[in-house]
């Protein structure tokens, strides 16, 4: 009796520590958050905290529900662009390496070569990864945007492959959701928009681009997607005994607009993706793309957001999600890092923000964490991406911030080929540079797919109160068979199915620290 009594005093104890780690970040437990499973793995990450190969380890084999915040062209590994553009008897331009077609020469030797010359293939991989950034000689933000024009001819033709590859990462480290930005009808709608020119009259340019055939763009867009999961289906063997562990990924896709272009360009993009979203369940949303610190980034910042609150009234069920507050006063005056956040919440209606770093320079910062926290805006927190590019990390980095005014957030890989990074990296660094409590970090998980733009009613009852709906109450959370009303809800809702998935997976993974919490018995 003496050593239950003690045993159920040393539970409490645990519990209360957990209080108090949440409380130094502004958490508290969810409703429908187990205490005891949570104090289990709780103790387990606090004895491994200053281990990173057995934090690795971990969150290796922690469920991470979706990532939300992926550009499907950064996601390849440079090595994979390699082999592509050697197989295409590319040529790599001296001396920035840039891919261009052959004929190869003195000054453009062929990309073949790199594959039996070291010291070229490091070269290669240096120009079109994070691999080679030299702070001394170079800022971490340049480094990383001048890869994408680098290699950019050696993804022609692989959208399948490309989706193969992001996908197979993601089933690898139990990301169960992904949501890929991709101009997906490449550079059909914008050249539309160039021909048919500019007036800031946009229910006119909406016409004109009627006119102009913008119904092309929407059109290759679909076929390309159709043959690219085609090929990504075939090549990971989908639906047979050998099926690799990308087909158990949800993939939808965010048309991205680029930032960079001139008005009538980025207006038929947007136009291109709201069409996109509406008539295809494949896309599930929207983005604008492209450093935000570009001259005409800056220069048309507003105009882009009146072009996405106009469009937004014509259709009104298209997502949208923005990067915003990708700044420092490092990149630019303090003039421009006052406002992109919000506006980007209250005139170009982004249910999720990229980034926010800048959030504390924003007017009335406290104001719009409040706004942010009362309209459900999920904020998509790459941290790897934030250091390399921004110099941002640790206790320069917002995201305790948004935790403590209870903003919804979820991590992201971004760029995880041009970063050399992955989705486990982004919770080990989470932990090392915050000391999050585990029960934080499933809500961070949880909230992926609450705020995922895939169709259907949610789980939960509410935005981020993780209790189930009334069909879902009765039974344990991520049944293998759930109750007949739970089954006939879920049947009918994606979103849901995804998130019954995810709490199974929770299950087993929680599971594991049954027994003693530090037990190095605890199998792989």
């Amino acid at each position: 009796m003496k050593n239950r009594k003690k045993a159920a005093a040393l539970r409490g104890g645990t519990l209360f520590v957990l209080l108090l780690a949440g409380a130094a970040v502004g958490w508290m437990p969810a409703p429908g958050i187990a205490a005891r499973p949570a104090a289990r793995v709780e103790r387990y990450l606090r004895s491994i905290r200053r281990q990173p190969p057995l934090l690795t380890a971990f969150f290796r084999r922690m469920p991470k529900g979706g990532d939300l915040h992926n550009h499907l062209s950064g996601a390849i590994y440079a090595e994979t662009y390699i082999r592509w553009a050697a197989a295409a008897g590319d040529c790599a331009r001296q001396p920035d390496e840039v891919v261009i077609p052959p004929p190869c020469g003195p000054h453009a030797p062929a990309i073949q070569a790199a594959l039996h010359d070291s010291a070229f293939y490091t070269r290669l991989l240096d120009a079109w990864s994070m691999l080679g950034w030299r702070p001394a000689l170079e800022s971490g933000h340049d480094h990383f945007f001048a890869t994408f024009d680098k290699y950019s001819l050696a993804h022609r033709g692989h959208f399948g492959d490309m989706l193969a590859e992001a996908a197979n990462r993601a089933g690898r480290e139990h990301v169960i959701y992904l949501e890929l930005m991709d101009t997906l009808d490449g550079s059909m709608a914008s050249h539309l928009g160039m021909q048919a020119g500019w007036t800031p009259d946009l229910a006119q340019m909406q016409a004109r681009l009627a006119r102009a055939g913008i119904a092309r763009a929407v059109a290759a867009a679909e076929r390309r997607l159709d043959a690219g999961e085609t090929a990504w289906r075939r090549d990971l063997a989908c639906g047979t005994p050998q099926a690799q562990p990308g087909c158990r990924v949800t993939v939808r896709f965010l048309y991205q607009a680029i930032r960079a272009l001139p008005p009538q360009a980025v207006f038929a993009q947007f136009l291109t993706g709201f069409q996109l979203a509406r008539h295809d369940p494949r896309v599930v949303g929207l983005n604008l793309v492209a450093p935000e610190d570009g001259y005409t980034a800056l220069h048309d910042f507003h105009l882009q957001m009146q072009m996405l609150d106009f469009l937004h009234r014509r259709y009104p069920t298209v997502k949208i999600s923005l990067h915003a507050g990708e700044l420092t006063p490092a990149l630019v005056r303090p003039r421009n890092l006052r406002f992109h956040i919000r506006e980007s919440v209250e005139l170009g209606h982004a249910s999720r923000i990229g980034h926010g770093v800048d959030i504390m320079h924003e007017t009335r910062p406290f104001q719009l964490l409040r706004e942010m926290r009362r309209r459900h805006v999920l904020v998509e927190i790459c941290l790897t991406s934030n250091w390399s590019i921004l110099g941002v990390a640790g206790r320069n980095h917002p995201l305790p911030l948004y935790l403590r005014y209870h903003v919804p957030v979820a991590l992201a890989t971004d760029d995880e080929g041009v970063s050399r990074s992955d989705m486990t990296r982004q919770f080990v660094r989470a932990e090392r540079d915050f000391q999050l409590p585990y029960a934080t970090l499933k809500r961070m998980v949880r909230d992926s797919l609450d705020h995922a733009f895939l169709a259907g009613a949610s789980l939960w009852r509410a935005p981020e109160t993780f209790q189930p709906v009334a069909a879902c109450a009765a039974g344990p959370l991520g049944a293998a068979r759930p109750a007949p009303a739970c089954a006939r809800f879920l049947a009918g809702s994606p979103k849901a199915r995804l998130e019954w998935r995810l709490e199974g997976q929770f299950q087993r993974f929680e599971a594991r620290y049954e027994r003693q919490a530090t037990s190095p018995r605890l199998r792989n």
